[in-house]
């Protein structure tokens, strides 16, 4: 299928080029630095930011999460124009998306940044590169939960940006960077928190491109649109 051949195979490859660069720079730590401290992360429990910004927001994507899967059997606007394999695929590619994502963080010995030592914590900074070797912390804090509560949806926005229709084409793409934003500010109000290190971010944002495209490309009944 197109979706899952060039261009769209390069992009997947030019983000993780992009993730791996910033991995290579070691900035996780530096950046951490800006909003914490020895005492810890003063905007951790903000209310701003952590009951809406972050609980508030999460439960808002459980609402969409569910009336995306009712969209798939009761389609209303420009989800009629699609064919209910491709309604189906979007919504599968979503759950795989977050699926992974939950899945990678259950099996994960990495832990928050808020937990190390340095801001008040007992864990020892471990490079979620260094396989096995656990932190003394708690772990189950890579990659990004709140931040695949947007960027999960990118499965949903393939539907219409691989459309052969001009305007369900633009109305994808918008889509898409509706999701991309809301998941970089949704990974930035965890960095603030002390909660996730943008590479956390970064690495989520890959994860859930990557399945929601493979997922999608694999059980959608055709790709009607060139790649980006």
């Amino acid at each position: 299928m197109a979706v899952l051949r060039s261009p769209w195979m390069l992009a997947t490859l030019a983000l993780l080029a992009v993730v791996l660069l910033w991995d290579a720079t070691g900035l996780d730590l530096t950046v951490m630095h800006l909003w914490g401290s020895d005492q810890g992360f003063a905007l951790r429990d903000h209310p701003v930011i952590s009951k809406i910004l972050h609980t508030r927001a999460q439960q808002a994507a459980m609402v969409l999460f569910v009336l995306l899967w009712l969209l798939v059997w009761l389609p209303m606007g420009p989800w009629r124009q699609l064919s209910r394999r491709q309604r189906l695929a979007a919504a599968l590619g979503v759950t795989a998306s977050v699926l992974t994502v939950n899945v990678l963080k259950h099996t994960s010995l990495t832990s928050c940044p808020w937990e190390l030592r340095v801001f008040g914590g007992v864990a020892e900074h471990v490079s979620h590169w260094a396989w096995g070797v656990p932190d003394q912390g708690s772990g189950k804090c890579f990659p990004g939960g709140h931040a695949s509560s947007a960027f999960g949806f990118i499965a949903a926005c393939l539907p219409f940006a691989l459309s052969g229709q001009p305007g369900l084409r633009r109305l994808g793409w918008r889509l898409l960077m509706v999701v991309v934003l809301l998941g970089l500010l949704f990974g930035l109000i965890q960095t603030v928190r002390g909660a996730h290190y943008p590479s956390h971010t970064l690495w989520t944002a890959w994860v859930c491109w990557t399945v929601g495209l493979t997922a999608y490309g694999l059980l959608s009944q055709r790709a009607t649109a060139s790649g980006p």
